[in-house]
């Protein structure tokens, strides 16, 4: 899970776990199923916590299921950062998270399964991996290692073949998903530009293990 500051006192801190207790089986229902149908008792007792204290931090399931997204982007986007710091070719950054997505299958299954599930409608959040792609998305163009592009509409193209590169996965656990996921990045770096030789070697760099 993402992490922030430690509440200042006792009630703070029980407060925040509560919470965080509430997004992490909303979490695990949307990997499971995707399906929001769960009532709000449901998914308090899958938290073990009271049902009144639902209302204490949410309005709505909607707001739950929202913020269990946004904390499994957050904690995708970490993971990134983690894995990928002190790579500043922005080609490089932009392959890698190809091919780190297809191996936190394995690594991160229910953090991927909520991607799979509800990741097309936050393609331009600003929290998660969108903000970082499009980071270096403009980099990449400014400094004329992609060619001149529309970086939102690039973003659009990165986000849903991520997506796909995800379900298929999931879909066809027999494929290699080294191997496609490096084939589609060598895809997507011809597709911004970068030399066919080039894009084919950038999408088959050494990558840092997911641990």
């Amino acid at each position: 899970m993402p992490t922030s500051a430690p509440p200042a006192n006792r009630f703070e801190r029980r407060r925040a776990e509560t919470r965080q207790a509430l997004v992490r089986a909303a979490r695990q229902i949307l990997a499971e199923t995707g399906d929001t149908s769960a009532s709000i008792q449901a998914i308090a007792e899958r938290a073990d916590v009271g049902f009144g204290s639902f209302y204490n931090h949410f309005e709505s399931k909607t707001d739950l299921f929202d913020a269990a997204v946004v904390d499994a982007l957050e904690e995708f986007g970490q993971t990134f950062d983690e894995r990928l710091r002190g790579i500043d070719d922005p080609a490089e950054l932009v392959a890698a998270g190809f091919r780190l997505s297809a191996r936190m299958a394995d690594s991160h299954p229910e953090l991927m399964q909520v991607l799979r599930h509800r990741g097309l409608g936050h393609l331009h959040a600003d929290r998660g991996l969108a903000p970082r792609a499009l980071r270096d998305l403009e980099v990449g163009v400014a400094s004329g290692r992609f060619s001149p592009i529309d970086t939102t509409v690039a973003l659009s193209a990165l986000g849903g073949t991520l997506l796909s590169l995800v379900e298929l996965r999931f879909a066809r656990p027999d494929l290699d998903g080294d191997e496609a996921a490096a084939n589609l990045a060598e895809m997507v770096m011809r597709m911004l530009g970068v030399p066919p030789d080039e894009a084919r070697e950038v999408a088959r760099r050494p990558l840092p293990d997911l641990g």
